[in-house]
């Protein structure tokens, strides 16, 4: 994607980065790749606002607030629903997507998630080494996706 796709007129986009804090330093590498892509695809540093809030269950309340200011182009949620051992991850990570989405079709503005809910994640080193450096890459292809729609939905007509 070339970067003078990611911004309509002048002026680059702004995003809103919003993670859960549950598995923060596993969530934190979401955010590392995110920031690191989206530079690379033009985003100023500046332009991309952080906000932290307890678990994922929190993030399409925070999302909404976020979407219904119009400061933003973009929101992003990142954060880590796991199975703790007790059967509510699925509702947890169902209520959550369902929430982000509700958001972007209400708001018109865009929700990337980057809400994982890994099938088989346990506390132990090999799961988390391999997860810190794979959500990495997660993040990254989170600012991808993030810059895509961006542009894309910038060249769509606008209902008047």
């Amino acid at each position: 994607m070339d970067n003078r796709d990611l911004a309509p007129g002048e002026g680059k986009p702004r995003i809103a980065f919003v993670q859960s804090c549950w598995h923060k330093d596993l969530v934190d590498q979401i955010k590392k790749g995110f920031a690191a892509e989206i530079g690379e695809l033009g985003v100023p540093e500046a332009n991309v606002d952080h906000f932290e809030v307890t678990g994922a269950f929190e993030i399409p309340l925070h999302a909404r607030r976020l979407a219904e200011a119009g400061t933003y182009d973009a929101i992003v949620a990142a954060g880590l629903v796991v199975d703790g051992g007790i059967y509510r991850h699925e509702f947890v990570a169902e209520a959550v997507i369902g929430g982000l989405m509700q958001v972007q079709l209400e708001t018109n503005v865009p929700v990337i998630s980057a809400v994982l809910t890994p099938h088989h994640f346990h506390e132990h080193e090999t799961h988390r080494s391999f997860f810190f450096e794979h959500l990495e890459t997660k993040g990254a292809e989170a600012a991808r996706a993030c810059a895509h729609t961006v542009a894309a939905l910038a060249r769509l007509p606008v209902a008047s």
